[in-house]
């Protein structure tokens, strides 16, 4: 129950840290795209290694990749009407959009903590932390140009702070009892939600505001998983 707060709280800081960064701090657009870029690649491996390869120790091949389907066909439907009724540059519907990505990812990062040890899930929690630090700065930025109010601004990206929160301790307390079966293809349904905002959102950003690092920074976030991933094997195995 310990590890759940402390990695929850050190995921969610990243919202509030990111927010205030964001209204009070100065982030470059090309800082932000090396940053997003450096999270993308760490959730490539992570969305691997802590979601797909657990599930397709109980799954058949076919049911993995009809939960992935379902995550990516949900994720960009949802994607699809936050554009529509937002506006895909606007920092409400980037709000709004953040909302809909980490819901699967704290969710997954919820039922990645049954049963493990705060190694075997800091890849995974260290991508989203990655993940959440330069949007949310990206978005309070935007706001604000907007006119918005400073402390409004800050009280919204709390409340998505507490509402990513609430969906990764409802992934691990309200799923600890569910078969390995259930908790595979809920893994699956993350990492395709996962894998389709890498694709439609974050990595089209990370080009658009940093095209000439932005592959190398992508590599960097690769690596820094892989090395999260080898020191928990590392300790596993101790």
């Amino acid at each position: 129950m310990m590890m759940m707060a402390i990695v929850v709280l050190t995921v969610s800081a990243a919202l509030l840290a990111g927010a205030l960064w964001g209204i009070y701090g100065k982030l470059s657009v090309p800082l932000e795209g090396f940053l997003v870029a450096v999270a993308g690649g760490a959730l490539i491996v992570s969305v691997v290694s802590e979601l797909i390869e657990p599930s397709m120790e109980h799954l058949s091949v076919w049911a993995a990749m009809g939960g992935m389907a379902a995550g990516a066909i949900v994720f960009t439907g949802a994607d699809w009407l936050i554009a529509r009724y937002w506006g895909d540059d606007s920092g409400g519907g980037l709000l709004a959009a953040i909302t809909l990505d980490g819901i699967p990812e704290n969710l997954a990062l919820g039922v990645a903590l049954i049963g493990a040890g705060a190694l075997e899930v800091a890849a995974l929690a260290g991508s989203i932390f990655l993940s959440n630090l330069p949007e949310a700065a990206g978005g309070a930025r935007d706001m604000a140009s907007d006119g918005s109010g400073k402390l409004r601004i800050f009280g919204l990206w709390a409340a998505t702070a507490a509402l990513l929160a609430a969906a990764a301790i409802a992934g691990n307390l309200l799923l600890a009892g569910v078969s390995k079966h259930i908790l595979a293809i809920i893994r699956c349904f993350a990492a395709g939600a996962v894998v389709a905002s890498l694709a439609t959102e974050v990595f089209p950003k990370a080009y658009n505001e940093d095209r000439k690092l932005a592959g190398i920074a992508t590599a960097l976030g690769l690596a820094l998983a892989f090395l999260l991933g080898s020191l928990s094997k590392g300790s596993g195995g101790a």
